[in-house]
């Protein structure tokens, strides 16, 4: 017995954990495939048939409105707003989404449009006041890489 689980032993370790996986994702997908709602058990004084409720078809919800720009674009070529620190790819994606493609525009922010920024960052709500966007944005919008570096550290 000793030889035969040193020799086929993985093996059939490996052929459970398959049983294992198979049989939870078809338990998943026969969850999945049906949705019937079983009518009550009838009574056996009721002697009037079992009606079904009439499907009324639910109202599709009304789509997304569109992500408002929250500050007009700016002119010329975008800068690479990633050297923020705080700011990372998915960060800067929202940016972008919202019109927000240059240092000049998070540096001239006002306290209304850090709040209306904020309010489209979903998760990283915040960060922008945490990681003092702004002044990070002033120091590489006036192309002062020495004074950010050394107050922020190296880009």
């Amino acid at each position: 017995m000793q030889d035969f689980i040193a020799t086929y032993g993985l093996w059939l370790l490996i052929a459970l954990v398959v049983i294992l996986v198979l049989f939870f994702m078809l338990r998943g997908k026969a969850n999945e495939r049906t949705d019937i709602s079983v009518a009550p058990p009838a009574e056996s004084a009721r002697t009037e048939p079992v009606r079904a409720e009439p499907v009324v078809p639910t109202p599709s919800p009304a789509p997304a409105p569109a992500v408002e720009k929250a500050i007009a674009p700016a002119p010329g070529e975008p800068d690479n707003l990633l050297q923020i620190k705080g700011i990372g790819p998915k960060v800067n994606t929202l940016l972008i989404g919202l019109g927000i493609t240059r240092f000049e525009q998070i540096a001239g922010w006002t306290d209304a449009d850090l709040v209306r920024i904020d309010s489209h960052l979903g998760t990283f709500s915040g960060r922008p006041t945490r990681d003092h966007w702004i002044d990070q944005a002033s120091f590489l919008a006036r192309g002062d890489i020495a004074g950010f570096e050394a107050k922020y550290g190296k880009l």
